[in-house]
């Protein structure tokens, strides 16, 4: 008789789960939408515009608006009553030669501003190369620049003034001092202007240097191996890299020069016609009362400004360099 052995039958199979896979993909791509379209969103980088904006608009835009507005009035700057003239002030600024005169004064400073961009472009250069002492010397041209305007303006007061500091030096090297440096109008506006180029120069050469260490390093690398010497890696590495920034430089040192206000004030007070366009419009707000014709000058140093560094964009845009 045969034996017949059955095998036990097999477990069924697992049911197949269903496919959930999208749906889950679906939720978080729904829920990544309504997080992106959620109002709170929106107008969060307005929330940390906020401040900044607040502050712009009250301490630069009201005072502006003011400014424009007190041009058409004959505000003495104390008493409440505010009477429209409309152009006047303009006309009475434009008929008068004499306010325009001082402007001469500003090219002592545009010289000055030259002089203060070569020399900043100059050590800017050097020392963006490995030298010794490279950033005590780096520290040393940036520090008059820290030191506030007013301090500067006494202290060279008793640098320039008769038997003072630069006296006592040229005594010293046997050379004849005996020289008034702020009781003539020529002597004094240099001397002026020199003083802006000491405490300047460290704006500049801080500019020049960040835009030089931006260079790749691999272009001096290569220079180098191809033989190329310090002045052809200026001209031909630096001074197409730092060109916006030169332009940058160039559009400051024109505004300041004719916007130059504190070392003047404060050494001379205006005095050996030294004064400059904003000591005048300054004298005739709070000397002589006359607070709308001051604003009115105020406007218009601003739209000589703006002017200048509109032609200034025109003739020399920004254009984008690639060294590579």
């Amino acid at each position: 008789m045969t034996r017949i052995t059955t095998s036990p039958a097999a477990p069924p199979a697992p049911a197949a789960e269903p496919d959930r896979g999208p749906r889950p993909a679906r939720r978080s791509g729904a829920r990544l939408r309504s997080r992106r379209d959620h109002p709170l969103r929106r107008i969060t980088p307005w929330l940390f515009l906020l401040v900044p904006l607040a502050l712009l608009i009250t301490f630069t835009y009201v005072p502006v608006g003011n400014m424009i507005y007190y041009s058409f009035t004959d505000w003495d700057g104390v008493s409440p009553d505010r009477d429209y003239v409309g152009v006047d002030n303009y006309t009475q600024l434009f008929t008068r030669p004499e306010m325009f005169r001082v402007f001469a004064v500003s090219f002592y400073y545009l010289a000055a501003s030259v002089v203060q961009i070569a020399v900043a472009l100059y050590f800017a250069t050097v020392l963006s190369f490995d030298l010794r002492f490279r950033n005590l010397f780096k520290g040393i041209l940036f520090f008059p620049y820290l030191i506030n305007g007013v301090a500067i303006g006494f202290v060279f007061l008793y640098f320039f003034q008769d038997g003072g500091t630069l006296d006592s030096i040229l005594a010293f090297l046997g050379v004849d001092g005996d020289h008034a440096w702020l009781g003539d109008p020529e002597s004094a506006n240099t001397s002026l202007a020199g003083v802006s180029v000491w405490r300047f120069t460290g704006l500049n050469f801080v500019l020049f240097l960040g835009a030089i260490q931006s260079i790749p390093g691999e272009l001096y690398e290569a220079a180098q191996l191809d033989g190329a010497s310090r002045w052809q890696q200026f001209r031909h590495i630096i001074a197409p890299g730092i060109r916006p920034v030169l332009s940058l430089s160039v559009i400051l040192a024109v505004s300041g020069s004719l916007s130059v206000f504190e070392i003047p004030y404060i050494m001379t007070g205006g005095a050996t016609e030294t004064s400059t366009f904003v000591i005048q419009t300054i004298k005739l707000a709070f000397q002589f009362n006359k607070t709308g014709l001051a604003s009115a000058c105020a406007v218009v140093l601003l739209l000589i400004i703006l002017l200048i560094t509109w032609i200034q964009r025109r003739l020399v845009p920004d254009e984008k360099v690639d060294l590579v």
